[in-house]
């Protein structure tokens, strides 16, 4: 159990992610892509079957899809060196990595559907309330929401982290009941697990906040920057009284760990709803 935090705080926000009915999960790049930024079919399809095991336990699922400029990259072995670069690369792997999931769901006979945001359509009340509808009336219909930064408009957002922080917007703007960040790391840890064979795995994190965030801060300058947005949008996420999870996307059924209240990853617990005092 991580320190400070009392095991039936970590035990309830647990079963609080097991019983959400609206679950939003993000996807990065890594976990999407292989070494050479190429889309990984066996990778995707397991990111599909995944989803498709909580959908069959009568949830819904949004997806937040990173990848659409590693794919590009993948697919016509440009160099990613400018914004315009990533801009142009995410144009060309945008239909590719629908196209690949589309064939995906298929097996499942699921439809999927494509919305592209920017920050201003997260900003802008008619603008929200519109991708609100949308997301609404896709669930409604049975469709899988893939939603991706619309990369091919976006300037400084697009090298930030943007969809760990949009998928946490997003969570908390259709209300959904958890957020489940996935990723190429087991969670959060005090070092840079990739670098550092002793860094441990930070099992929860609850009033722990300050001292995580200053791991993640730090390790910024040792290679594992990316954790930083994905730690920050789900303590947003729990301060909005909504469970977090950040896992590894090549875990065996690490959807359905989550859906049956197993320990995985690191559990944000919730500030508002669940005490962790």
């Amino acid at each position: 159990m991580s320190k400070g935090l009392e095991e039936a705080a970590v035990t309830e926000a647990r079963r609080l992610a097991a019983d959400a009915d609206r679950v939003i999960v993000k996807a990065g790049t890594n976990s999407l892509t292989d070494e050479e930024s190429n889309l990984d079919d066996a990778k995707l399809d397991k990111l599909v079957d995944d989803i498709e095991d909580l959908l069959s336990r009568g949830k819904e699922v949004i997806l937040v899809s990173s990848g659409a400029v590693g794919a590009g990259m993948g697919r016509i072995g440009q160099a990613n060196e400018t914004l315009e670069d990533s801009q142009a690369l995410s144009t060309v792997g945008q239909s590719t990595l629908m196209h690949r999931y589309t064939e995906s769901f298929d097996r499942y006979d699921r439809e999927v559907a494509q919305l592209l945001l920017t920050q201003h359509d997260l900003e802008n009340p008619e603008r929200f309330t519109n991708f609100r509808n949308t997301v609404e009336t896709l669930l409604d219909w049975g469709v899988v929401p893939i939603i991706n930064e619309n990369d091919a408009v976006a300037t400084e957002e697009l090298r930030i982290g943007d969809n760990d922080m949009l998928s946490a917007a997003a969570t908390m703007g259709v209300d959904a009941d958890l957020l489940v960040t996935l990723t190429d790391v087991s969670g959060v840890y005090t070092d840079n697990p990739k670098e550092n064979p002793d860094a441990e795995r930070i099992e929860a994190v609850g009033r722990n906040y300050d001292t995580v965030q200053q791991i993640t801060s730090e390790s910024t300058t040792n290679g594992f920057g990316g954790i930083q947005t994905k730690v920050e949008g789900a303590r947003d996420v729990s301060e909005h009284g909504v469970p977090a999870v950040i896992a590894k996307s090549t875990e065996p059924d690490v959807l359905a760990k989550i859906a049956t209240a197993k320990p995985v990853g690191t559990i944000f617990v919730p500030i508002n709803g669940v005490s962790d005092d």
